[in-house]
């Protein structure tokens, strides 16, 4: 039976809100895990703990797509609210002035210090800031040759302002495109093509754009990054308002949780290298790759429409703080670490540190941010606070 915060999509969803919080909060701990595994990272603990790989498997494949969908039944949602212009316009401003703050301020010490430890910069961060870091060119190469300055993490908020300036756009030259394909898409997606065809769509990126594009997050010749995340950001928008197809994903949310299993299970034990490489064997974990990001999108989706409706202060707060914890939680990891880097702690206590320290830290730079006027649109944040309120009144990130 639904609850009465499901009868429309143009209803509050405090269930979307919800799983915004838990996606951008799952990065803190995602990120502190990223000193941990062999995966590149812009610095590494002293510490090897390569079981964590599987685990942070078993999230990345879809955490930032599921961003990104929720991102566009965000700005579906903000659209009948503001004429297009203004839309435009709003989105801009609270996404290019935190990613301008962000790459000047927040992201630098994230610079120094991976440069310091992976060529011991004998220097002081005023001196890498002036002479490295405000070069606008690359610098350090070949080993690591990066392009200074950089927006590191802020990607996720270039990427989603070029999406949305596209889509504005397409709806400057056909207004009527929301409604008319969102129908369209709809219909398409009833029943068991749920699943099916947006599965097939993201495999397809997986496996013909992944091997010559691999991820960059550098925007320019990013391609299959683009195709994923753009996809996920373009249904969450069509189908922000098209109830049929929340009732579906909340009715389907078993299966999908089932099948995603199969196949995350069939990915990792070809990422486990337990057999042979092939032709057949990129097919299969690719297939099962791009399957895997939509079915656990769904399940994700599903399972939270129909559990994480409770509101009150909690969401409302986090509702708010989660964009700035999101700019300032990866400088605080890596400046954590960094600090930690030799004091002899075990990898638990060491994490438990990191992860603490990061959380304390995005807690009063919210709260410092939030009570002074001029910082509020650094971070994010409306010039002016208004009355707490669900996804419909959000201009979510």
């Amino acid at each position: 039976m639904s609850t009465p915060q499901q009868l429309s999509a143009s209803e509050r969803r405090i269930d979307l809100d919800w799983v915004r919080i838990l996606a951008f909060g799952l990065l803190i701990f995602y990120h502190v895990g990223m000193l941990y595994v062999s995966w590149g990272f812009h610095i590494k603990s002293e510490h090897r703990l390569n079981w964590l790989e599987p685990a942070m498997l078993l999230l990345n494949p879809w955490r930032l797509s599921l961003l990104f969908l929720v991102s566009g039944v965000a700005s579906r949602f903000m659209l009948g609210k503001h004429r297009l212009a203004a839309f435009a316009r709003t989105r801009s401003t609270r996404l290019l002035v935190p990613l301008i703050f962000g790459m000047l301020v927040i992201v630098p010490p994230q610079s120094y210090l991976q440069i310091v430890e992976s060529l011991g910069y004998p220097q002081g961060f005023a001196d890498f800031y002036l002479r490295h870091y405000l070069a606008f060119s690359a610098q350090f190469c070949p080993t690591p040759c990066i392009v200074q300055p950089t927006w590191n993490h802020l990607w996720f908020v270039i990427y989603l302002w070029v999406y949305t300036m596209a889509l504005a756009g397409v709806l400057s030259a056909w207004p009527a495109a929301a409604d008319w394909l969102g129908q369209r898409l709809a219909a398409a997606l009833a029943g068991p093509w749920l699943l099916a065809l947006p599965c097939l769509l993201f495999a397809v990126w997986r496996l013909f754009l992944f091997p010559n594009f691999p991820s960059t997050h550098a925007l320019f010749g990013d391609w299959y990054n683009h195709a994923d995340y753009a996809t996920a950001f373009l249904i969450g928008f069509l189908v922000a308002r098209q109830d049929s197809i929340w009732r579906d994903i909340e009715r389907q949310r078993w299966v999908a949780l089932t099948v995603a299993a199969a196949c995350f299970v069939g990915f990792i034990l070809t990422y486990a290298g337990l057999f042979a490489r092939s032709p057949t064997l990129r097919w299969f974990a690719g297939s099962a790759y791009g399957c895997y990001q939509w079915l656990a999108m769904v399940a994700v989706l599903g399972f939270a429409r129909r559990h994480l409706t409770a509101d009150g202060p909690v969401r409302r707060y986090l509702t708010d703080a989660i964009f700035p914890y999101y700019i300032v939680h990866q400088t605080a990891i890596i400046m954590i670490a960094h600090a930690l880097r030799g004091s002899g702690l075990s990898a638990g206590t060491e994490a438990a540190i990191v992860i603490s320290g990061t959380a304390v830290t995005c807690l009063v730079s919210y709260e410092i941010a939030r009570r002074i006027a001029w910082l509020r649109p650094l971070f994010g944040l409306r010039r002016e606070p208004r009355a707490p309120a669900g996804m419909a009144q959000q201009q979510l990130a």
